[in-house]
């Protein structure tokens, strides 16, 4: 008896919720990958151990989206914003075109860089400093800035093991994502120096491969995902034909623009080039030197009031400080960038 009035009270529950409007979503707001940071939170392995019920695993800022009632959900759509965080309400075609010329800047000064030789069994070493928003609590709290150092094999692979992060006196290892028996080939999810030399070197024709191959995020706006996936290929180890022709690319991205005031994550300034995320109101800047137009690093924050915090709440930064090659993971390069 006892077991057939359970059952009724789960038809019942089950009913009540089937005619209850959905729980409203909250899309997490989506910003650059930062550099390779997309592939190294979803491979770090720390001893194989994962989240349980009891020790549940830690919601940063990431490529998916964030539901009140604690789980990972697909996003909903906010209003989009018409108005740039700056205030400036130039139309956009005559705000585009500072943004052009820079990044015509930037794509010259990047196609004179020299060309590397990476053989397969070496490294790709990047330093950087970085913070990224917490949102467990559905609010955006700031993580202190950390260093790290990563070593990425170039070999194309699949590989298991693709590397390995030393990040708070830690090093762990970063493996292929879970399921994946066969590894990880070099490609987006793993952008080799020989890889990213295979990309077309014509704007217009990298521009469409963008378009075509870059996965999909449900809610999100195709032209931040592909400005999103260009950015997460700079500050790295890149053939300076294909940054030549991502710098490019870029400018052809509707609703890219300047941002006279960009600074990275330890305030470096410079010149900025930025655009907004008009679905989920945030702002995504690219620093560069000023003088010889070099990636600094970047951030993003909020450009309206949301769930997460007010309008100008910082939802991650970086700071490129060093990238070399170099001929086994966990070695140090000679010659470091001064931070």
């Amino acid at each position: 008896m006892s077991q057939d009035k359970d059952l009724r009270a789960d038809a019942d529950a089950a009913e009540i919720a089937r005619l209850l409007p959905a729980p409203e979503r909250h899309p997490l707001p989506r910003a650059q990958h930062l550099h390779h940071k997309e592939q190294l939170m979803r491979h770090i392995d720390a001893e194989n151990a994962e989240p349980t019920p009891a020790t549940p695993a830690r919601r940063l800022w990431r490529p998916a989206v964030l539901a009140p009632v604690a789980a990972l959900a697909a996003g909903g759509i906010l209003a989009a914003s018409t108005l740039l965080a700056s205030g400036d309400d130039t139309p956009a075609p005559h705000r585009a075109r500072p943004a052009v010329a820079l990044l015509t800047q930037i794509s010259d000064a990047a196609g004179r860089s020299a060309e590397l030789t990476v053989r397969d069994d070496q490294f790709a070493y990047t330093r950087e400093k970085s913070q990224g928003a917490e949102l467990a609590s559905g609010k955006a709290v700031m993580e202190p800035l950390k260093e790290s150092r990563t070593w990425l094999a170039q070999e194309p692979g699949p590989l298991k093991k693709l590397g390995v992060v030393e990040r708070n006196g830690e090093t762990l290892p970063i493996n292929a994502e879970l399921g994946d028996t066969k590894g990880t080939p070099e490609g987006f999810g793993r952008p080799t120096y020989h890889w990213l030399s295979t990309l077309p070197t014509d704007p217009d024709e990298l521009l469409t491969y963008l378009y075509e191959k870059t996965p999909r995020f449900e809610g999100q706006e195709r032209d931040q995902e592909v400005f999103d996936r260009i950015g997460s290929m700079l500050g790295g180890l890149v053939p300076p034909k294909t940054a030549a022709a991502l710098y490019r690319a870029a400018a052809k991205i509707p609703g890219v623009t300047r941002a006279p005031d960009a600074h990275d994550a330890i305030g470096r300034t410079g010149v900025g080039i930025a655009r907004d995320d008009t679905e989920f109101h945030t702002r995504t800047e690219w620093v560069f030197d000023r003088q010889d137009l070099t990636f600094l690093g970047s951030r993003s924050y909020l450009v309206e009031d949301s769930t997460y915090g007010k309008k100008g709440t910082l939802m991650s930064a970086t700071a490129i400080l060093d990238h070399a090659v170099v001929d086994k993971a966990g070695q140090e390069p000679s010659k470091t960038r001064q931070s």
